[in-house]
């Protein structure tokens, strides 16, 4: 073996040597932190839709089943099973008033009984009324009204007061309601597969009486159209509408006769 050979298998061993002492000689190292145990989460089981739940659904028992939720998040018009075992069993046939989620928690509010009547009776809010006008794709924004849009009825006809004072033809409009519901699209309630357009014959609204009967009137006047509102305006107050003024002065014009009209 040659001289170099030997000098460097010498250092070698020698650094494998330091090495194998200064490990020996070392203290271990110190054991990790013990990790904080989490404090058990107290929950509650909740009622909750086992499945997407359109409006207007018979919603089944099994559609709904019993789910643990954290008792601090439980809202108190959650359905929970220690104050109703029996409410799968009880909400069995209720019509849904609005869509629910896979998952969401099932709140009454949200259900009805409907007692045998159809589903578009069980969805009206209480005190309103549900009518119909006929539409086009000229008379419905084209076709995309969809149902829950918010829509303005303007009634266009003609003056015959001043037709008699100018001689001319003279056609009028005015905004007779304004920020209604659109209830249905023919007998489409709501929108579906993402469905964006849905062109029908007739649209469904929901009035409070007096409106209901000043839409059956303002049928026989003239032309109805639907002006759909932006979703931002669809959530203001409602607003008074352009024809408030010419129902003040208490009168409308019906086919050369006047029909009043109460305030």
């Amino acid at each position: 073996m040659k001289t170099a050979q030997i000098v460097v298998l010498g250092v070698a061993l020698g650094a494998a040597g330091i090495a194998a002492y200064l490990m020996a000689g070392s203290e271990p190292p110190p054991p990790p932190p013990p990790q904080p145990v989490a404090a058990p989460i107290d929950v509650v089981e909740i009622l909750v839709a086992k499945a997407d739940i359109n409006m207007g659904q018979v919603v089944s028992a099994n559609e709904m089943h019993w789910q643990a939720w954290p008792t601090a998040a439980a809202n108190q018009n959650f359905v929970r099973k220690s104050d109703r075992p029996d409410a799968i069993q009880q909400l069995s046939g209720a019509i849904a008033r609005s869509p629910m989620v896979l998952g969401e928690p099932i709140r009454e509010a949200k259900l009805i009984k409907a007692n045998g009547s159809g589903f578009m009776a069980a969805i009206l809010p209480s005190g309103m009324r549900a009518i119909s006008t006929e539409i086009s794709p000229e008379t419905g924004a084209g076709g995309f009204i969809l149902p829950n849009d918010h829509v303005d009825v303007i009634l266009s006809r003609r003056d015959k007061e001043a037709e008699k004072a100018s001689g001319v033809d003279v056609h009028t409009s005015e905004t007779i309601l304004s920020n209604v519901r659109v209830l249905a699209i023919d007998q489409t309630v709501e929108e579906k597969n993402g469905q964006r357009v849905v062109v029908g014959k007739t649209a469904t609204l929901e009035l409070s009486p007096r409106q209901a009967e000043q839409l059956a009137l303002s049928r026989q006047l003239g032309t109805l159209t639907l002006a759909l509102r932006s979703l931002i305006d669809a959530s203001a107050p409602p607003e008074a509408d352009d024809g408030k003024r010419k129902r003040r002065a208490g009168a409308i014009e019906r086919f050369g006769q006047t029909v009043i009209i109460s305030p």
